[in-house]
């Protein structure tokens, strides 16, 4: 399943223009999975553990800014990105206009 998530990053987000995610610490794990919600229904508790999860991965990051700046840049709509959830990004660009 990282296998995934990896190759939807890497078409949907051309990697030669962003090399900083050759170095991501989520690439190419299995844990990948926790960045994006499955494609069922998940409990909150499920969720708050996938989240949880991912952040843990982020925060061994090399690349955790850059990937924060991106997202925050194109405005990316799902996923853990930089170590945050699409609300947490949403409410850091709403306190920063």
């Amino acid at each position: 399943m990282g296998e995934i998530v990896e190759r939807m990053l890497l078409v949907a987000r051309d990697a030669d223009d962003r090399p900083w995610l050759r170095a991501a610490a989520c690439r190419g794990r299995e844990q990948a999975t926790a960045f994006y919600p499955p494609m069922h229904h998940e409990t909150r508790d499920e969720r708050s553990d996938r989240e949880r999860r991912a952040k843990e991965i982020c925060t061994t990051c090399a690349v955790q800014s850059a990937c924060l700046d991106y997202a925050l840049g194109v405005r990316e709509p799902f996923g853990i990105w930089g170590g945050m959830t699409e609300y947490e990004r949403k409410a850091m660009l709403a306190t920063a206009s």
